[in-house]
């Protein structure tokens, strides 16, 4: 037990603590009132905890989400019931195709209304399908090259720099855009699918891309070692050359070899036999179908501050084919985006489009429609940003690639909604095909392959002009890889 000394000294000591905190007080309750909003209190939950249960809203809700999809909860049966698939302006389409496990939905795009003008002027089969096998081989073979060229044209670039590990981070995936797929078709043409069918690779991408990524990386290093070393960009190129011949051994082994020539023939809907004979895909693509890609450009619908209306722009190092296309946009007003689309389904054409197609869709519905979920019921708030916000901020960006085949106009020539072929097989929807509301295309349809005579006049010089060079991370830049 403490003397009486002691006891004084400790009382003394206790007081000298107290004045001290006195003293110290303004600091020690800004320091509390900084951790008290800066840190997930115990206070803070409680008070979390209690707004959420004296809402029975709140339980009833969780209790729904916690045993099914929340999309099942918040799904709008009024939207639902008074979606249909009837049009006032329909395009003869082929059967429903399938990229499975792969994201080459912007290959299956741009090949579906290049089918679908075969199957109208030579009366084939609605089964019949253009390969997107053998498009794919030679993408994926030119990404291979494209990316060992960048690799060549970024030697200064430092190990951790943000270009180069944007240049690592995926050089051969299964995405494009429609200056690549115009760079494809061009230089090595189409082939039926019958002389290139599908492979368990080409349906299901993924493990093929890991080991072809992996090769590409080992000789990204292999090149930028050498060049540490002294080697000329001759010799470095040289050296690309090998390892092109192994990228191509990969690719060839995976997919199966592209056809040089085919023997082409076919019977028509009524059974009429044609013999074209043996034909190149190129002299194929030239004969059948390039016709039908005269004139298209890509119109772009972006209206984040950081971009202008009416001008032109490319993305950095994007792309598929070295000597080929860059990448165009001419970013235009929604409304003139929309009524060119509308001019060309009109005249008969089909129209290549792309959009973030995870937002507002029920897949096995085939709906895309800003009402469909009815998030505000189920959580007491809803998602606010607006089109250029949800660029800006991340939230939203093309990832996929459809073709517009139909539209449904009403008394005024308005647009209502959109007939979609898309290329996910003939399960959801209407036997695969979507219909989406035209409030859905004003927010997440971004760009749209149309021919420039549906352009109003006044827009055609600007396709002259040098492009406005875009980072290859801005959101403009992303690629239509869905699966």
């Amino acid at each position: 037990m403490p003397s009486r000394a002691e006891f004084k000294t400790q009382k003394h000591k206790k007081s000298i603590v107290r004045l001290h905190a006195k003293k110290l007080s303004p600091k020690k309750d800004g320091e509390l009132q900084k951790k008290q909003t800066e840190q997930v209190t115990q206070s803070l939950l409680g008070k979390f905890h209690k707004a959420f249960i004296e809402n029975p809203k709140n339980i009833l809700a969780m209790n729904a989400v916690t045993t099914t999809s929340v999309h099942n909860v918040a799904k709008n049966r009024q939207v639902v019931n008074a979606t249909n698939h009837i049009f006032s302006h329909v395009l003869k389409a082929g059967e429903s195709t399938s990229q499975n496990s792969s994201g080459r939905c912007w290959l299956f795009a741009g090949l579906n209304p290049l089918r679908a003008a075969l199957m109208k002027k030579h009366k084939l089969d609605d089964k019949f399908e253009l390969s997107q096998n053998y498009l794919m081989f030679y993408d994926k073979l030119e990404k291979s090259n494209f990316f060992l060229e960048n690799i060549l044209r970024t030697l200064d670039e430092p190990v951790g720099s943000r270009l180069l590990d944007w240049l690592l981070m995926s050089p051969i995936q299964d995405g494009g855009q429609w200056d690549m797929f115009l760079n494809l078709v061009r230089k090595y043409g189409v082939v039926p699918k019958a002389f290139m069918p599908e492979t368990d690779s080409s349906s299901n991408t993924g493990l093929m891309n890991a080991l072809v990524t992996a090769k590409l990386r080992e000789f990204a290093h292999t090149l930028r070692r050498y060049a540490e070393k002294g080697a000329k960009m001759n010799a470095l190129r040289e050296e690309k050359l090998r390892m092109m011949e192994t990228i191509y051994r990969m690719l060839a082994i995976h997919l199966g070899e592209p056809p040089q020539k085919f023997y082409w023939q076919w019977r028509d809907k009524e059974n009429k036999f044609h013999r074209e004979g043996w034909m190149t895909p190129l002299e194929f693509y030239e004969k059948y179908i390039a016709s039908e890609l005269e004139s298209k450009i890509c119109l772009i619908h972006c209206p984040q501050k950081s971009k202008k209306f009416n001008t032109l722009y490319t993305i950095d190092f994007l792309g598929n084919v070295v000597g080929g296309d860059i990448i165009r946009y001419l970013n235009v007003e929604l409304p003139i985006l929309k009524q060119a689309a509308i001019e060309q389904i009109l005249s008969g054409e089909a129209v290549w489009f792309g959009c973030d197609v995870g937002k507002m869709l029920d897949r096995d519905l085939g709906i895309l429609d800003m009402k469909l979920y009815d998030y505000e019921s189920v959580y007491g708030t809803k998602p606010k940003l607006n089109k250029a916000e949800r660029l800006d901020y991340g939230q939203s960006a093309m990832n996929h690639a459809m073709v517009f085949v139909g539209v449904d106009l009403d008394e005024k020539k308005r647009p209502r909604k959109w007939r979609v072929e898309n290329s996910w097989g003939d399960k959801g929807g209407d036997k695969g095909f979507l219909v989406m509301s035209d409030d859905w295309f004003d927010e997440y349809v971004y760009e749209v392959a149309v021919n420039k005579k549906f352009l109003p006049k006044k827009l055609l010089p600007i396709l002259e002009t040098e492009p406005v060079r875009l980072p290859p991370w801005d959101p403009m830049g992303a690629l239509a890889i869905a699966p």
